[in-house]
């Protein structure tokens, strides 16, 4: 955070931004690669998986307060946004491609979303870190995060000169879930339609909100389950000699039992339908007030916010991850604690409760960010142990991440398009 955003103009419309998010992730990998440093090393690589599971609870929980706080928002903008929200399935659209250039089960992962922070979380809980789904994930968020913003700025201006959409369609495409790329993406527009500036603007800045806050559930419940359908009718089998691997979908749709004891080094014990007890939660909580401080620190050096109210928020976040997790495991009907966490922190957030002022002046004085930073650090260590399977990918792995930004992109623009023409807006 001390850095800060470093911006790399490339024309006068496109520029790469390089966030504290990639510092953090790329430091943690070298403390892991480099020789000289002894202090990292396969024990710790594992220990920070096991953290990191634990760390995903308040990165949901942060993003459901902000679903609830911007409900009104969210019904106000009317079906049109919500129904081209489901042009984020277009990132599905390189699954086939994928498959083509060689990959497995990465596919998963690679192609259920344009891979930002929420989604790598959804990845990890539901397969766990040792899984080639997340492997894929992690290979799109990297890659995504060095060419997708200066990539999503040139697509939109391409797009929006060659194919005849209205310019509210391809706004509305820009809100993909990312910041960086949204405002990447909205640039060129506002420049190509200046008398449009200011309603563009406004209709990216709601879509992206649409998104950031309702794609989670897109993803859970609708592009992972096509994803692994999909595969099952034209993934190769375990073998790799036939197609057709439902076995495969069995076999990894959670995390094996490798990942789930690389887990309890710290006797965290995360893995699904786990036993619930008294230690467990004392060491759950020992952590997140560590992971708190890290995060309120952060939050002060990168935008000078108060570390008490950020403090105060964070363990806001982390009571609210504790309650979902406990919940899963008391409850034990196979629901992944991110919909408990995310559906408490909705609820408490809602402005017609009485929790809702509290949520929001302590919550909203975190920024995302900082939060998704201290959490890629621990995901660079993490790595470490598997970073010659990410090398191998490659460029392979460019071309798939530029058709899941451009499937996203341009199906969310048909879709709106549609949307928009339907309702008499334009």
């Amino acid at each position: 955070m001390l850095i800060g955003v470093i911006k790399i103009k490339l024309t006068s419309t496109i520029s790469i931004l390089l966030l504290p998010l990639i510092y953090a992730l790329v430091i943690g990998l070298a403390l892991y690669l480099l020789k000289p440093i002894k202090f990292v090393g396969p024990k710790q690589s594992k220990v920070a998986e096991g953290i990191m599971v634990l760390f995903i609870g308040v990165l949901i929980a942060k993003l459901a307060v902000s679903s609830g706080q911007s409900i009104d928002t969210i019904i106000k903008m009317g079906p049109v946004l919500l129904i081209k929200e489901f042009g984020s399935l277009g990132s599905l659209l390189a699954l086939p491609v994928g498959l083509l250039l060689g990959f497995r089960r990465e596919v998963i992962g690679m192609t259920t979303s344009i891979c930002r922070e929420p989604d790598l979380g959804i990845i990890i809980d539901r397969y766990g870190f040792k899984s080639p789904e997340t492997r894929g994930v992690l290979n799109v968020f990297i890659i995504g995060s060095i060419i997708g913003t200066a990539f999503s700025s040139l697509l939109s201006s391409i797009c929006a000169s060659v194919i005849p959409l209205h310019p509210y369609a391809y706004a509305m495409a820009c809100g993909m879930g990312s910041a960086s790329m949204n405002v990447a993406a909205v640039t060129p527009l506002m420049q190509l339609f200046p008398a449009m500036a200011t309603d563009l603007e406004a209709f990216a800045g709601c879509s992206n909100l649409i998104t950031f806050c309702l794609g989670i559930y897109l993803v859970i419940f609708v592009a992972i389950p096509i994803a692994e359908k999909i595969y099952s009718w034209f993934g190769p089998s375990d073998d790799g000699s036939g197609y057709g691997g439902s076995e495969v979908v069995e076999k990894s749709k959670y995390a094996d039992k490798e990942d789930d004891g690389d887990k309890k080094l710290l006797n965290l014990d995360l893995s699904e339908g786990s036993v619930l007890s008294w230690g467990k939660l004392e060491r759950w909580v020992v952590l997140l007030i560590i992971f708190s401080i890290i995060v309120s620190v952060g939050n002060y050096v990168g935008f000078q916010r108060p570390i008490m109210t950020t403090l105060i928020g964070m363990l806001l976040l982390s009571a609210i991850s504790i309650v979902g997790m406990a919940i899963e495991r008391i409850v034990n009907v196979n629901i992944p604690s991110l919909v408990y966490i995310s559906l408490i922190g909705i609820i408490l957030s809602i402005p017609q409760m009485p929790t809702s002022s509290i949520m929001s002046y302590y919550v909203s004085s975190i920024d995302l960010s900082v939060i998704c930073t201290a959490f890629l650090a621990y995901v660079g260590i993490a790595i470490g142990n598997d970073w010659d399977k990410f090398v191998k990918m490659g460029w392979k792995g460019i071309i798939v991440t530029l058709f899941v930004i451009g499937g996203t992109f341009l199906l969310s623009a048909v879709i709106a398009q549609v949307s928009l023409l339907a309702t008499g807006m334009i």
